[in-house]
């Protein structure tokens, strides 16, 4: 009778330290949310603020709405969660190269999270906005220059109207949303770490009960 405790109970720690051992893979999803309006790309080593008009939402601008100037002088001068390195987007590709023109442009830091992250298609009839806050559905700058055209920037549309996922440029002093972006994590830990840890501490526990109960 008591081995069967004995084996039933070590195949509940077992169970246990799997679900544990579950939790820590977890923390390694792509966007990972920091707490404090901080989301985390473990892809491309960036963080996001959460909030997509902070502009607005912090007082800055009545709307959001900047120029291409005005956009990258509020993300120079931005100073959230004890950083200062803020910035605008860019829409090279990682390796460096581009910009891509048009739609499934997906390797550009906003094209990496409208697609890859977020999973949104091209010409998405609905945005998915994941667990960022107050993303518009319109057009949001880049930190990139148009290299043929010194009075373009480049831009990204988070719309669902056809054109969702496209990225382009326009003249700078049109008037567009901004993303702010700082190359790095926050430093934190991850989220569910403390969580992985119980769990991890409960299998042992229950491990070495088994163990006591089957002497």
């Amino acid at each position: 009778m008591s081995n069967r405790v004995g084996t039933s109970l070590r195949r509940s720690a077992i169970m246990l330290l799997v679900a544990g051992i579950g939790v820590v893979g977890s923390a390694s999803a792509a966007l990972i949310d920091r707490g404090g309006g901080l989301i985390y790309d473990d892809d491309l080593n960036i963080t996001w603020l959460q909030d997509a008009n902070y502009a607005r939402t912090s007082g800055h601008d009545a709307d959001g709405r900047m120029t291409w100037a005005q956009a990258m002088a509020w993300a120079a001068n931005l100073v959230y969660g004890g950083f200062d390195d803020w910035r605008l987007p860019t829409a090279l590709n990682q390796d460096g190269t581009g910009p891509c023109f048009g739609l499934n442009c997906a390797n550009s830091e906003m094209g990496h999270l409208y697609y890859t992250e977020l999973g949104n298609a091209a010409g998405a009839a609905v945005i998915n906005a994941g667990p960022f806050i107050n993303l518009q559905l319109d057009v949001y700058w880049s930190s990139t220059e148009n290299a043929g055209d010194p009075d373009a920037a480049w831009d990204f549309f988070f719309r669902d109207n056809g054109d969702g996922g496209l990225q382009g440029f326009t003249l700078k002093d049109g008037n567009l949303f901004a993303f702010a972006v700082r190359t790095g994590d926050v430093g934190a830990a991850a989220v569910s770490e403390p969580a992985s840890l119980l769990l991890l501490g409960l299998g042992a526990l229950g491990l070495g009960w088994a163990h006591r109960r089957r002497l």
